[in-house]
């Protein structure tokens, strides 16, 4: 079976004018289902840019991703941002809520951008994200009046709302304190193994990157054995 994602010989460069700062380089890594990868790297290692090509969210400058076995590494911004929509779901260290929608519509608001015709009631999809995460009390309220936890459970559940095969958690716990970030990291922990989502964690903590199956060590932008 073929991986999810595969990434081969990538490497991606910013450019300050005429300056050239490579971010990353050399990456070849595959995703099957139902893996749970972290990322493991200090600051500047290049890990948030390595997610966001996962994610597609940035186009290599270099190599190729393939989702489902097929090259995405060239396509439009409007094609990549449907497959985005349709497979990958991302969480944030700063949540990324909006303030001015509810928990509630916060939640649905993926739905709201995917052209095309879904194979699931998305009220009765969100309905049951709510209880599962133990926020349906709260999905009339707006962000600002929820705790961290409550609004890192919310952003989950946004991402959870289109079925996707693939969540990007980037410091998930960052904002948290140690007993709601074992709570959020448990809830990961559950999706993986109870709805078979492909999880992939980008954390410079090992305690939290000891919670994945794999790791993979990013130093200067390239994969390396371990971490230093």
């Amino acid at each position: 079976m073929a991986p999810i994602i595969e990434l081969k010989h990538v490497c991606k460069t910013y450019y300050l004018g005429a300056e050239a700062v490579p971010a990353v380089c050399g990456i070849n890594l595959k995703l099957e289902a139902k893996e749970y990868l972290s990322i493991l790297g200090s600051s500047g290692s290049g890990k948030s840019t390595l997610m966001y090509l996962i994610g597609l969210m940035e186009t290599p400058s270099e190599g190729e991703i393939l989702l489902n076995n097929q090259d995405v590494s060239r396509l439009s911004d409007a094609a990549l941002s449907h497959l985005r929509n349709r497979f990958i779901g991302f969480v944030f260290q700063q949540f990324n809520l909006i303030n001015k929608l509810t928990v509630w519509e916060n939640i649905l608001l993926p739905v709201k951008f995917f052209r095309g015709k879904l194979n699931f009631d998305p009220v009765k999809r969100a309905e049951t994200l709510l209880k599962k995460f133990s926020i349906y009390e709260r999905r009339n309220f707006f962000p600002n009046k929820i705790s961290g936890g409550q609004q890192q459970r919310t952003a989950i559940a946004r991402a959870m709302i289109m079925h996707p095969k693939i969540i990007l958690a980037d410091e998930p716990t960052g904002n948290l304190d140690s007993k709601t970030g074992r709570d959020i990291l448990d809830l990961i922990e559950d999706l993986n193994r109870s709805a078979g989502v492909t999880i992939v964690m980008v954390t410079h903590e090992q305690d939290v990157a000891k919670r994945a199956r794999t790791r993979i060590y990013l130093k200067d932008g390239r994969m390396v054995k371990k971490y230093l």
